[in-house]
């Protein structure tokens, strides 16, 4: 895992940067439904493989994968790893995972099973420990759709990574909708980079597995 600091003198954005990271701080979010089908007719785990197509899009932008170090100074992970929640039906509770990502996805969901088979009955809040700092947080709320989700974060502020929260699938005529809601941090991300990621994300499940 490499960490590559960001040259803020020579970055394009650098008056943006500064402008919503201490002038005006500033967080937000956008949801919205991607077309899960070819998920679903793959016969696939839905979980798992949007873990796997949610980390494969992260890998492809810098962007969504900036944070900053112990001594505040910008910079960008060259992978991130799904840091994700389980429920647990008798306590009504969750606990966090994390799997290692990597771009096979026959890998990625051998790594998912082995990870739920070691630590998913563990009831604490980290039921893997050592976390890596290069993981990014999803979750999902299969009980419920919705058309809009916001986290509110005491220190989102210097929260620069992205968080990402699915909800329960519908039909709609033959296909199938999942509302994705997606919370960044507006000194490293404009919506620009939120469509382009969104844009992007759909064209891997259009194409999932993919190569």
């Amino acid at each position: 895992m490499e960490f590559t600091y960001v040259d803020l003198a020579h970055w394009a954005r650098q008056e943006h940067y500064h402008h919503y990271l201490s002038q005006v701080p500033c967080t937000y979010s956008m949801t919205t439904r991607l077309d899960i089908t070819p998920i679903l007719q793959a016969g696939q785990s839905l979980y798992p493989a949007m873990l796997h197509c949610i980390s494969k899009t992260v890998q492809m932008h810098a962007e969504f994968r900036m944070e900053l170090d112990a001594d505040g100074r910008l910079g960008y992970y060259s992978r991130l790893h799904p840091c994700y929640t389980v429920f647990h039906k008798d306590t009504e509770t969750f606990s966090n995972l994390w799997t290692e990502y990597t771009e096979d996805y026959a890998e990625f969901c051998r790594r998912y099973r082995q990870d739920m088979e070691r630590y998913g009955g563990i009831k604490a809040m980290q039921a893997k420990l050592d976390t890596p700092a290069n993981t990014f947080p999803v979750s999902m709320v299969p009980w419920e759709s919705f058309d809009g989700f916001n986290l509110n974060l005491q220190k989102g502020y210097q929260y620069l990574l992205p968080i990402f929260t699915m909800g329960k699938y519908t039909r709609v005529g033959e296909r199938y909708e999942l509302p994705l809601s997606i919370q960044v941090h507006h000194a490293v991300c404009d919506g620009f980079h939120v469509c382009r990621f969104l844009s992007d994300l759909r064209a891997v499940i259009a194409n999932f597995p993919g190569e």
